[in-house]
């Protein structure tokens, strides 16, 4: 028999299930009293929860009244219940000490019939390092503190408006899509407006809307080599086949993509700020690879990584700013404002959208429509656009001090990736080995990025990524300084 216990503290009801079985070997007081023993030490029910009476217990579960009275005057005496004169019973404020054993964990089963999925593991950064470490790896946050009076004035905006009574659109907001459209003419050059753009989860939700819109199991995408490893995990969980396209300083090299009936039908590329070795893809193959497109009726998916932040260099045009009919452009807030929000969108030629938009529905219908709200009045107040201004400041100045530190290791590695984003790129001479620099740093507390991850190939150069978005001032020059005495060590240098 299974009933409910239902008890009342302060008009809120708390249900727990009692399992008692007449017809056992075990008496019903005992099982009672087990029962109501377990849910107080395992917090179904609650310090100061008030117990039913044993008259409305002894109705509810059809037991005799005395079956009730027996168990509750075993949990009185226990120390697990509390009578209160003219108050009734109440589970005592000061549990026992006694431990009480957890259930015994399930018996180990073999992989169940049904779970026929492919197992996935995300490949993540890395979770941050405890205090005391430096932490240089890519991927830990890197977001610069955001004005707390204009963020508070945004929320306050939104606690002003209604509560939609009915599910948002699925597309995003409206007037969030216009201000994003605004925000991309001005600082991009994309040529858009509200109805090109779908509101997204971030970038990677992004992703796998386009991948399952444009892709079947089995098509092949030309993939930056090397590359941002959970994009690529994304393509190949839809099934993708991955062909590896070399980078160099010029960035994406559009000579290597294949013509003729081998063209891949999609191509995945980082052109502001490649990932990981930070170059811009140029002007001149910017256009060579709209023309590549152009032939082979190909799209192109462009990540703007790290778009908004650039250091000593003129900005160069979007893709999707010179031929939004073969770009699915893709942006996010995650680096300007913070990961925990969640908002991303995409700029997509009319045919994909309306796809995309199709997709948004059926995988979460919309993004949270209050966070869509903050960030429509962040936007619309050009509190993003003095954020940004000042975060460039900020990351300019890390910038210099990693540049100036790493300056004494000049004669074993060349710093690259300096035009803009968190990160630089350390290639390391013959004479070092990236994992042996990584394991003597570490011993001294300071981390970094292994290179040879991000390729698909397995003979990858060796070299060092190294983040500074995350770190201080003092953080940086101090890490700096333990990884050059490192490589200079290492390379019998005095």
């Amino acid at each position: 028999m299974t009933d409910h216990l239902p008890a009342r503290q302060q008009d809120v009801t708390v249900d727990v299930p009692l399992h008692l079985d007449r017809g056992g070997g075990v008496p019903v007081v005992t099982q009672l009293r087990q029962q109501l023993h377990a849910a107080i030490a395992h917090a179904q029910l609650l310090p100061g929860t008030r117990m039913p009476s044993t008259r409305t217990l002894a109705r509810i579960l059809g037991i005799s009244r005395g079956a009730v009275i027996a168990a509750y005057d075993d949990l009185l005496a226990e120390g697990y219940l509390v009578g209160r004169v003219g108050a009734g019973t109440y589970v005592s404020a000061e549990l026992p000490s006694t431990p009480v054993a957890a259930p015994a964990p399930p018996p180990a089963e073999s992989v169940p019939r049904w779970l026929r999925g492919a197992p996935v593991t995300p490949d993540v950064s890395p979770p941050a390092s405890g205090e005391g470490v430096i932490d240089f790896r890519v991927g830990q946050p890197a977001v610069a503190p955001l004005s707390d009076a204009a963020w508070k004035r945004a929320w306050r905006r939104v606690a002003e408006d209604a509560l939609p009574g009915a599910y948002a659109d699925a597309a995003g907001d409206p007037e969030l899509r216009e201000e994003i459209a605004a925000y991309l003419r001005r600082s991009r050059s994309v040529v858009c407006g509200a109805e090109d753009l779908v509101v997204t989860s971030g970038t990677i939700q992004g992703l796998h809307l386009i991948a399952r819109a444009v892709l079947a199991p089995g098509d092949v995408v030309a993939f930056e080599e090397p590359g941002y490893r959970l994009a690529r995990q994304v393509l190949r969980e839809r099934g993708a086949q991955i062909l590896p396209v070399p980078v160099d300083g010029d960035g994406l090299q559009v000579a290597e993509l294949p013509l003729g009936e081998g063209a891949p039908p999609l191509v995945y590329t980082t052109p502001p700020h490649q990932f990981p070795l930070g170059s811009r893809l140029s002007l001149p193959r910017r256009h060579a690879l709209l023309a590549w497109a152009r032939t082979h009726d190909s799209l192109i998916v462009e990540d703007d990584y790290d778009g908004e932040f650039r250091y000593d260099a003129a900005p160069l045009p979007a893709l999707a700013s010179l031929d939004p009919a073969r770009v699915v452009y893709l942006g996010t807030f995650s680096k300007v404002l913070s990961p925990v929000l969640r908002v991303g969108y995409v700029v997509a030629p009319p045919v994909l959208r309306e796809q995309l938009v199709g997709l948004k529905t059926i995988t979460d219908y919309h993004t949270s429509w209050p966070v869509q709200r903050a960030l429509t009045y962040f936007l619309r107040s050009g509190d993003l656009e003095r954020h940004l201004g000042r975060m460039r400041r900020v990351y300019a100045r890390k910038r210099e001090i990693l540049v100036r530190e790493l300056e004494g290791a000049k004669a074993v590695a060349r710093v690259g990736g300096l035009e803009a984003g968190f990160h630089v790129h350390l290639e390391l001479d013959g004479r070092l080995d990236a994992a042996e620099v990584i394991g003597l740093a570490e011993k001294q507390g300071v981390r970094a990025s292994v290179l040879s991850p991000y390729y698909v190939a397995q003979d990858a150069p060796g070299g060092l990524l190294l983040g500074y978005g995350g770190l201080d001032a003092d953080q940086i020059a101090r890490g700096a300084r333990v990884l050059v005495q490192v490589m200079r060590g290492l390379a019998g240098i005095s």
